[in-house]
């Protein structure tokens, strides 16, 4: 198992190209399952959640081909099985239930694992598929569904998921007529998703909003596509030039998806703009300000930028309120951040943070991917070393994060341990 050892205290400054996104690629590499022909997936993030996710598809029976970042594809002789082995530490391997559905009409998919940052229940998955004319047990820790044929109809769902949303637009791109789905999650993610299948010809129109109306086709085909560059990935690093007072410039910025958290900083006190060449500035000149946070879904300030700011805000000045809303267990970075000597108070879902002049290297474990990048950054600014074990987390979600960090002036070595 590897560790990372950071010596803080260095200034950031130069150039990180942003990576393909995760949470955009893992429903799309899924929903390559629905197509007749060969699918080409160019921007494929080199990721420990994506090398899970191709192996997961060469075990349905995909023909998979990796090479520089882009994937080709090509799912004709599928099998219903998703095994416990390789779920289980996967939390989006349940996208797979709409697609294999809707090709072979049966799917049987161990209950899945992942960060332990909440419940995240399937219900709102089960629930929209079960309305589209699947029917579904659980049998030895198995999520087991079959369909005749998956029919469209009008899905509400209970608040919006991001996660039920995917698995419904797949799923209904191949049922017959026309589904509608209400309360729809309005991510990114999900937007790249619907582009993907609509240009494997699916007939997909309000995606991006709360309503989303899809027409099923018969069959869809392969086509050649671009994964959009990872949002969340993109955040850190502006963070990371915030909490070493340093400037970045970020190559293949999703900027105007990141609007709630350049608005933040900027409200911090940083300085984020768009250059002519298309590349996002990021810059800090001093210490920065609290300001109060409260996740909300897209377009709100996003969960999964939640930790990495809590970090920032430890070395701001005042104090400020970060309420989550999305998950109730995502506060588990914070007994990391105070063994490296920051001052936060939690009440339920509620973080108080007040600002303390410096943070000391410590010994420090991470919970789940975000809080990984967390003590990430609070490492890059303390004083001293910070060992940080169990970073198979932090592999999940950020491709070569020290290489990345490293070209831009920070001192960061993997170790095993």
């Amino acid at each position: 198992m590897d560790k990372l050892i950071i010596e803080g205290g260095r200034r950031l400054s130069g150039t990180i190209r942003v990576s393909g996104s995760k949470n955009a690629a893992l429903p799309i590499l899924f929903a390559a399952i629905l197509c007749d022909g060969p699918a080409s997936l160019g921007n494929v993030p080199d990721l420990r959640d994506i090398s899970t996710t191709l192996n997961l598809l060469e075990t349905l029976g995909c023909q998979i081909q990796k090479a520089d970042g882009r994937c080709s594809m090509e799912c004709r002789n599928l099998h219903s099985e998703a095994p416990y082995e390789l779920v289980r530490t996967m939390r989006a391997s349940v996208l797979c239930l709409g697609p294999l559905l809707a090709r072979t009409g049966r799917a049987r998919v161990a209950l899945p694992g992942g960060c332990a940052i909440g419940a995240r229940p399937v219900d709102q998955h089960l629930k929209g598929l079960e309305r589209l004319g699947a029917s579904f047990h659980i049998d030895e820790g198995y999520i087991v569904g079959k369909c005749k044929k998956l029919t469209g109809t009008r899905v509400a769902f209970d608040m919006p998921t991001v996660g039920g949303t995917e698995n419904l637009l797949m799923a209904a791109s191949m049922a017959s007529g026309e589904t509608v789905i209400e309360n729809a999650a309005r991510e990114p993610e999900v937007v790249d998703l619907a582009n993907f299948l609509i240009a494997c010809g699916a007939n997909i129109e309000g995606h991006g909003e709360s309503v989303i109306h899809i027409q099923g086709r018969e069959s869809l085909h392969g086509c050649a596509y671009d994964i959009m560059p990872d949002r969340i990935e993109a955040g850190t690093f502006m963070v990371a030039a915030g909490i070493t007072r340093g400037e970045l410039l970020l190559e293949n910025c999703p900027h105007d998806e990141l609007k709630a958290v350049i608005a933040k900083l900027a409200e911090m006190g940083m300085e984020i703009g768009r250059l002519e060449d298309g590349r996002t500035r990021v810059k800090c000149d001093g210490r920065l300000d609290c300001v109060d946070i409260k996740t909300q879904p897209y377009p709100g300030f996003p969960t999964d930028m939640q930790a990495q700011i809590m970090a920032l805000m430890c070395l701001s000045r005042g104090a400020a309120v970060v309420e989550e809303s999305i998950f109730e267990n995502r506060f588990m970075h914070v007994q990391e951040l105070l063994r490296m000597g920051a001052n936060i108070r939690v009440s339920g879902r509620t973080a108080m943070v007040k600002g303390v002049r410096r943070l000391s290297g410590a010994p420090v474990m991470a919970s789940d991917l975000r809080a990984s990048a967390s003590l990430v950054l609070a490492g890059l600014a303390a004083h001293g070393i910070t060992d940080i074990s169990r970073i198979y987390h932090l592999d999940r979600g950020y491709e070569s994060i020290e290489k990345k960090l490293n070209a831009v002036g920070a001192a960061i070595s993997r170790q095993s341990e």
